[in-house]
């Protein structure tokens, strides 16, 4: 075992990210002239509004909802694709953007970075195609590393190759070579490259069938907890996130709606929203129960409504809810949710058999 892996094995629990009110918005208005002309305002996308969360070292952290409410965006927000509107990013106590970023230590800035890699949503688009998979999976260990004998490079391919269960012969195939399954693979040996502490997972199973979603869950469980890794998953499958999350945080319109240890979510959901989700998901033994589906349609995230994002969808709503924004507490059950009937006590109760 590596000293860095070593480490991240004996601080396990202590908080590796966290993120203070960040939020990302992007002007998607008209050009100049055209609103000059026209005398309209600018128009500003609020991908992202306002979210906190801190994740601690070794767990596996979920972040769902439904397509459009913000997930992606905070995933590249944390690895540095997107700079933050405003709020702040730490990873292990350094400051990676936000009020701070500039005065903080280079050093410690560059080590966080190399310390988290991504893993994205379709192998099929994430790998060169004109490139050999050797040369993927090598590419961060030539940037990061510099000069490195190339010899001790292509051992450590073969070595990263087999250890998410590809042959090192694999590495002279191309991209089209493979399957889906086998691509993600390839995407996983590529973020493990540098060693890292922390990966984001971009819905990795989303664009593979079934069968292999399992398997590559289960290598990414078996990577974690051989190299101590911390993951942020990002999904919208229910199913997934209870199999592998420790804990979920639940996103709505750009904002955390729900945040609680997987088995309370499930079995215990505090927001309509929360349980609107999990009434959608198929279960064979609710045949003939009703069932309340979600609701009504997503807002305009260019034109949101006040108050309560949730509230034109919302059997629950009252006038408070449609005037004033929901702040995340923590609650008597567990867990934290953004929500005036929750904290009000207007939930009704309801309790989910554990699957």
């Amino acid at each position: 075992m590596t000293a860095g892996v070593a480490g991240a094995v004996r601080n396990k629990g202590d908080e590796l990210l966290r993120l203070d009110d960040v939020a990302r918005y992007f002007d998607v208005s008209p050009p100049w002239l055209n609103r000059v002309l026209e005398r309209k305002p600018r128009v500003l996308l609020r991908a992202v509004e306002g979210v906190s969360l801190a994740i601690r070292r070794g767990e596996t952290l979920g972040l769902v909802g439904e397509s459009g409410c913000g997930k992606s965006t905070v995933a590249r927000l944390i690895v540095g694709l997107y700079a933050p509107t405003r709020g702040t990013i730490r990873y292990e106590g350094t400051v990676l953007a936000g009020e701070g970023a500039a005065a903080a230590d280079g050093a410690a800035q560059r080590h966080a970075r190399r310390s988290m890699q991504m893993i994205f949503q379709d192998p099929y688009a994430s790998l060169n195609p004109r490139w050999r998979v050797e040369d993927i999976v090598a590419e961060p260990i030539r940037v990061q590393e510099g000069d490195v004998e190339q010899g001790a490079v292509e051992a450590r391919v073969g070595a990263l190759l087999e250890q998410v269960g590809l042959a090192p012969a694999d590495g002279i195939k191309y991209p089209h070579q493979f399957s889906g399954g086998q691509r993600q693979r390839i995407s996983i040996a590529r973020a493990l490259a540098v060693n890292p502490a922390f990966l984001v997972c971009d819905e990795p199973t989303s664009a593979l069938d079934v069968s292999v979603q399992a398997q590559v869950l289960n290598l990414m469980r078996e990577l974690q907890q051989r190299l101590g890794l911390t993951y942020l998953f990002i999904s919208h499958n229910l199913a997934v996130v209870h199999h592998i999350a420790d804990r979920v945080g639940v996103m709505y319109l750009g904002r955390i709606v729900e945040l609680a240890p997987t088995r309370r979510l499930f079995t215990r959901p505090q927001h309509p929203y929360t349980r609107m989700l999990l009434d959608a998901v198929p279960d064979l033994s609710l045949t003939g129960k009703s069932r309340t589906a979600v609701a009504g349609e997503v807002p305009n995230p260019l034109d949101p409504p006040p108050g309560c994002a949730f509230h034109p969808r919302c059997p629950l709503a009252n006038e408070r809810c449609r005037t004033e924004v929901p702040r995340l507490l923590a609650l008597a059950e567990g867990g934290e949710a953004a929500c005036h009937a929750a904290e009000e006590g207007r939930l009704p109760a309801r309790v989910v058999a554990a699957a």
